[in-house]
């Protein structure tokens, strides 16, 4: 979120203008599970796709409107927690075969800088943490602007996506098929649609 990271370069954002309603926005923010949302979509036997959530997530975002490149993000996702509306798939998914939940139950991301493309568009990148391999992960983002609530809590909202090879992770397991090809694809679509609350002073 270009609203996220550390700062690594002085020219990261110095050609990109501030925007003042971006400025206001400085602070720390509490990710709001209820009315957020991060999932996955995949290929599933060549020929179709299959979408999948984390319904259990927490996570942080300090915000640095007036200097983008010097905010920060933290999320933790259940694994648990995955649903892709198929019990069965759903298991196999916190199984062995794949996040082995049970020994590994939480996928982390925490960033390490971020960079302001121009507009309302932002990459932050990081570190992805699966079962126990960490590698480094960049996900473009769009600032969908801020709103205050009936109840006055200050929000904002990004939404965007990233692709990773899950084979990466250790996420190995597939089947072949007779038709050629293998049931699951190797690439995987991390969707991720925040909103998060400021932080009382």
């Amino acid at each position: 979120m270009g609203l996220f990271g550390r700062k690594t370069t002085e020219s990261a954002t110095a050609t990109l203008p501030v925007d003042p309603a971006l400025a206001a926005l400085t602070g720390d923010y509490t990710i709001d599970a209820a009315h957020s949302s991060i999932g996955f979509t995949v290929r599933h036997a060549m020929v179709t796709n299959v979408r999948g959530s984390f319904g259990e997530h927490e996570g942080t975002l300090r915000l640095n409107g007036s200097d983008p490149a010097a905010s920060a993000a933290s999320i933790d996702v259940r694994i648990a927690s995955v649903d892709t509306g198929i019990g069965d798939r759903d298991n196999h998914l916190r199984s062995g075969d794949f996040f082995d939940a049970e020994q590994f139950p939480l996928m982390t991301f925490r960033s390490t800088e971020a960079a302001q493309l121009g507009g309302d568009k932002y990459r932050i990148t990081g570190d992805l943490t699966i079962k126990d391999v960490t590698k480094p992960l960049s996900i473009d983002l769009e600032f969908n602007g801020t709103a205050t609530d009936p109840y006055g809590n200050q929000r904002v909202g990004f939404e965007g996506s990233a692709e990773i090879l899950r084979s990466e992770w250790g996420l190995t397991w597939n089947a072949a098929l007779e038709t050629g090809g293998v049931m699951v694809s190797d690439k995987v679509r991390l969707n991720f649609d925040i909103s998060a609350i400021k932080n009382a002073a």
